[in-house]
């Protein structure tokens, strides 16, 4: 029987108290505790491998039966390689520093009280996504370690696989102590769901959606809860004309071919008019020996008569494929304002070796990640030193760039006095 409306509210309402009381109790928790969790957690997927892969079959089986593309179907696969990662995914977090707690900032006023900001966490965390079913693990981790409570609602097309890894994540909070709705994963596929996660602030203090630029727009647009989030991944990276050339191509290679369809992949390459003849046609016997398609302004095409015209529209569009757009510049002037006019403010590079230059595209370009001589492929949690990332954020508040477990807490002041009164 398929839930009415109203029951699905009430089911999710019903996830958000648990997920508020829970809070609490994470809230309290010891990093001792937190890591427990994630290690037996780790030990439950290893030893249940069998059946999440069985239950990975069954998705996939239904997966192909209605159609779904391969890009889908890959994205969903799981494998034994893949339980270990995710295992081993769990067991990083637990060796990463715990930011729950930590007091910085802390200085002596006139009066004698002590002023300062202690890091805490943001209470329940709503994780929507499609298709990945690591993500239920990976985001469990985050958010446990980072001391919040969290509801998942992974896509349909993974509810097996995401409730066979609920049920190791289930067993490691219980194994630890901790109330098992730490984390809750939404069984129901019903969209109704998702409307009510993101409709209920009494409950949830933060959205984060991962997944297609469709399920974003519509989270950031209906969401009654503040969203951490990114639509597209339009990078740039401008060549100056007082770039290294060796550098130049390496980075400009890697920063399209490395990987096609993640959002730190290029998108535009910006290059200055007088550097354009030594490196263009370089680089674009690269790109054609591995099939990437060209689409440049009119400078370029004259520099390499093969490539396609670039229109209007594919400035501003994100291929995620082996599609590359290329515009000449006469200044970085020039640069900096194409960029800013087109970029989804994801992240944006700039190959040169002048130093002046590099500080004021560091200072002008209004990204989340902005790059001097290096790959915007380096754009990741993980590469940051995060250990881990929920998700990358182009908001200005709060977090921006790769969210890791910093990412999901907040800060409050806090005041350490000796009975002082305010005169």
């Amino acid at each position: 029987m398929k839930p009415t409306d109203t029951s699905v509210e009430q089911a999710m309402h019903q996830l958000g108290r648990q997920a508020r009381a829970a809070s609490r109790e994470l809230a309290r928790a010891s990093t001792r505790a937190k890591n427990a969790a994630l290690l037996a957690m780790a030990a439950s997927i290893r030893e249940r491998s069998a059946a999440l892969l069985a239950a990975n079959a069954k998705d996939l089986k239904k997966a192909r039966a209605e159609g779904l593309d391969a890009a889908m179907i890959d994205r969903l696969t799981l494998t034994e390689k893949g339980v270990e990662a995710m295992a081993q995914g769990l067991e990083q977090v637990a060796a990463l520093p715990d930011p729950v707690g930590e007091v910085t900032d802390l200085k002596r006023r006139p009066s004698g009280i002590q002023v300062g900001r202690m890091r805490v966490p943001l209470g329940v965390i709503g994780i929507i996504y499609e298709a990945r079913p690591n993500v239920t693990a990976d985001a469990a981790a985050l958010c446990l370690k980072s001391g919040n409570a969290a509801i998942l609602r992974g896509g349909k097309e993974a509810i097996n696989c995401n409730q066979a890894i609920a049920a190791c994540v289930r067993a490691g909070l219980l194994a630890a102590g901790l109330p098992e709705t730490a984390v809750q994963v939404v069984e129901t596929t019903d969209r109704a769901a998702v409307g009510t996660l993101i409709s209920m602030p009494e409950f949830v203090d933060v959205i984060v959606p991962r997944g297609g630029k469709g399920l974003i727009e519509r989270i950031s647009k209906e969401a009654r809860v503040p969203v951490i989030k990114h639509l597209d991944g339009i990078c740039h990276v401008y060549i100056d004309d007082e770039a290294d050339h060796v550098k130049a191509v390496r980075i400009a290679d890697n920063a399209k071919t490395q990987r096609y369809g993640t959002c730190n992949t290029m998108e535009t390459l910006i290059v200055h008019a007088s550097i354009a003849a030594r490196v263009l046609p370089r680089l674009a016997a690269i790109y054609k020996n591995k099939g990437v398609e060209l689409r440049g302004d009119e400078a370029a095409r004259k520099l390499i008569p093969s490539i396609k015209k670039a229109t209007e529209d594919d400035w501003r569009t994100e291929y995620l494929a082996p599609i590359l757009s290329i515009r000449t510049v006469e200044s970085i002037d020039a640069a900096i304002e194409h960029i800013n006019t087109y970029s989804s403010q994801h992240t944006d590079a700039i190959v040169t070796e002048n130093y002046s230059k590099a500080m004021r595209f560091l200072r002008e370009v209004d990204s989340s990640s902005v790059m001097v001589n290096a790959s915007t492929r380096f754009a990741d949690g993980f590469e940051y030193g995060l250990g881990a990332e929920i998700g990358i954020s182009t908001d200005k508040i709060h977090a921006r760039g790769p969210v890791g477990l910093e990412g999901l807490t907040s800060q409050k002041w806090i005041v350490l006095g000796d009975g002082q009164v305010r005169g």
